[in-house]
């Protein structure tokens, strides 16, 4: 039996499916009336307005304050921060303990009194890695000493 003969049909060639296609068979159509672009904001300069300073805090304080700078250098820095914040506001309560209120110094941990003429409990400053003075202090003890100083 002989093959039969296929018709001549012309078949339309396919298309290709791009990203380019489906996004647009994807995409909205086009409306009549386009919707209006939000209006820019207007943009704001500093040079013109400058906002004054509030240091209310720091006039009137209104309970007892200690103050915990640390430097973010290193993480043991931290560790100890938090360490004498939860043990100070368990062992007095009614303390307010900040940890770095402004920005701190490079190689420093200090804990005072919150104020202009704070006393100072622990001064360590510029220390340099490994940061031998701050681990060779006995936290426990530093804590206890503030306690007792506070009270």
């Amino acid at each position: 039996m002989a093959p039969k003969k296929r018709p001549n049909v012309v078949e339309q060639p396919t298309t290709r499916v791009t990203r380019s296609s489906t996004r647009n068979a994807n995409s909205k159509p086009v409306s009549a009336d386009p919707e209006l672009p939000k209006p820019k904001r207007a943009k704001k300069t500093t040079m013109s307005k400058a906002k004054p300073e509030v240091k209310a805090a720091a006039v009137e304080p209104k309970s007892k304050g200690i103050v915990v700078e640390h430097c973010t250098q290193c993480r043991q820095f931290k560790i100890r921060a938090v360490k004498v914040k939860e043990e100070l506001e368990n062992g007095v309560p009614g303390l307010e303990v900040r940890v770095n209120p402004e920005k701190p110094r490079r190689g420093c941990f200090e804990i005072r009194v919150d104020g202009e003429n704070g006393e100072k409990f622990v001064s360590l400053l510029d220390m340099k890695r490994p940061f031998g003075p701050m681990k060779a202090l006995d936290m426990d003890k530093v804590i206890s000493e503030i306690i007792e100083k506070i009270k």
